[in-house]
């Protein structure tokens, strides 16, 4: 076993730049592989010499774990994502089974020089975040363990699981975790860059959550990062993404809440003013004293003309209908549905389907002010008259809460995280979610979709409605043309910096996994 133990802050970052594999050696620099064209289900490459000799050395240790081209296990794990965007043609995958294989396949990824990039649960929705074309594709699905402590108030979690995975092992003890809303978000996506969950407004983000990380850094080593052992590590991947190794388990909290009261309410577009005004209103008035939250989102249909605002709210406890959505349930619907029942009862309902549509994101921040939400939403919608003809168009306007107490956590658990925002406002995350069906509408749409985001986020701030965080961009929510991290604060910035440079000495998850979204220079 690879492994790596830091004796305090006197060791230099140089200590991490060395790799225990040594040089390449000769039959796999040479790899016949080298210059070989190769025709799949999306496209044609050539093997370079870095992916020849990363694939050869990695088919040859781990054969059993090593898919090629045009193999059936090769197809599986290439399309195990949600958004067809993202499809691609790695040059092989490598689905390892043990952090140990995690470590010595990074190791050998990265004397070969090869690119490469990291897959999840496969849920972040651009090209590049979770597949290469040409490179080495590590699959995590086969790290999928799961163990709940003696106490039962944590559990390890391997990062080859979804979270509907863990709401399910963690339903017969009646606990929790923070985590995704849907069904088949991956854990290590959604932790690593925050971690929106119904109860942020009580227990904060899903990266607040997560007490251990075991991770594999560039050079094939393996750490532990804690508040007491590798801090500054343990801070840096508390929003930081992609950009310092692979984690290959996290040590999440859990809380004791058997029972969840959920509401689903759906309005047609007579209700969307009221709709709107609500969900403001609950997240300016979201305290800390009941756990919950709500995804609330409105859609379009060209094709029809209709209009539908959805609720999916949920509350700790078993009172039903869950207080919390009273706002709501005032509202003349079209349907309400209550219901108490576990968290992973709930989530199974939720599901976004892997290869569903290609789809793409954009996101801002503003006041929770009603009146200026309702008219961003009547110009997004005759905005999307634009683009009706276009094949599949499924657009959605999305207001995510942000209470100001989902904040709290990280400013008083005397670790924090990497956005340092501050806890004396809420705000609404607003989020164009846009699908469609054709790869040749992809320029058009992404065209579109920047201008319209720009024109709303104009809309709100010549209103009056931008706050100490609007210039915050969730990454979780975020096109693949925004930059979150120029919205985390510059000192934090250079921390992570600072960081990465310690830990990742050689920039193997900046040069060589470059997918994403990547800390600045």
């Amino acid at each position: 076993m690879l492994s790596l133990i830091l004796l305090g802050s006197s060791l230099a970052g140089a200590a991490y730049a060395q790799s225990p594999y040594g040089a390449v050696p000769s039959q796999f620099s040479n790899s016949s592989l080298a210059g070989t064209t190769v025709t799949t289900d999306f496209g044609t490459f050539t093997y370079s010499k870095a992916s020849a000799c990363a694939c050869s050395q990695l088919s040859t240790s781990y054969s059993e774990n090593l898919f090629f081209p045009n193999n059936a296990n090769y197809t599986h794990y290439n399309l195990e994502a949600w958004d067809k965007r993202t499809n691609a043609d790695p040059a092989c995958i490598f689905r390892p089974v043990t952090a140990d294989q995690v470590a010595a396949g990074v190791g050998i990824i990265n004397t070969c020089d090869a690119q490469f990039a990291i897959r999840g649960g496969g849920h972040m929705n651009f090209p590049g975040a979770n597949n290469i074309n040409a490179g080495v594709m590590i699959a995590l699905a086969g790290l999928n363990g799961l163990q709940i402590s003696s106490d039962n108030t944590t559990v390890e979690v391997g990062p080859g699981n979804r979270w509907f995975d863990v709401y399910s092992y963690l339903e017969p003890y009646g606990r929790i975790v923070i985590g995704g809303r849907l069904k088949t978000i991956g854990v290590p996506g959604l932790t690593l860059i925050g971690g929106v969950h119904y109860f942020n407004n009580k227990y904060g983000f899903a990266m607040d959550n997560v007490v251990k990380f075991d991770v594999v850094l560039g050079n094939g080593t393996q750490v532990v990062a804690s508040s007491n052992s590798s801090s500054d590590l343990f801070w840096a991947l508390k929003g930081g993404a992609n950009n310092f190794g692979v984690v290959t388990k996290f040590t999440l909290k859990t809380h004791a809440i058997p029972l969840v009261s959920t509401t689903i309410q759906a309005y047609n577009e007579s209700g969307v003013e009221a709709f709107l005004h609500a969900t403001c209103n609950l997240a300016a008035n979201n305290d800390p004293s009941i756990a919950a939250g709500a995804v609330t989102s409105v859609s379009y249909n060209v094709t029809t003309g209709f209009v539908s605002a959805t609720l999916l709210g949920a509350q700790a406890g078993a009172e039903s209908p869950p207080s919390r959505f009273a706002n709501f349930t005032a509202i003349p619907s079209l349907r309400a549905i209550n219901k108490v029942s576990s968290l992973a009862s709930f989530a199974s309902k939720l599901d976004s389907p892997l290869q569903y549509f290609r789809v793409e994101f954009g996101v801002h921040a503003m006041k929770p002010d009603g009146p200026v939400l309702y008219e961003m939403f009547k110009i997004w919608k005759a905005a999307v008259d634009e683009v009706k003809d276009v094949v599949g168009l499924y657009p959605t306007f999305v207001a995510n809460m942000d209470p100001k107490s989902a904040n709290t956590i990280a400013k008083t658990n005397g670790i924090g995280n990497i956005w340092g925002r501050d806890d004396t406002e809420s705000s609404i995350w607003w989020q164009m979610s846009t699908g469609w069906d054709l790869p040749q509408d992809d320029l058009r749409m992404t065209v579109w979709i920047q201008k319209v985001m720009g024109i709303l986020n104009a809309y709100a701030i010549a209103n009056n409605a931008s706050c100490a965080e609007s210039d915050f961009i969730y990454m979780g929510d975020a096109g693949e043309w925004q930059k979150p991290f120029d919205t985390i604060p510059a000192a934090n910035i250079e921390k992570l910096k600072t960081i990465r440079n310690k830990y990742d000495a050689g920039g193997v998850f900046t040069r060589l996994n470059w997918g994403g979204f990547k800390l600045p220079h």
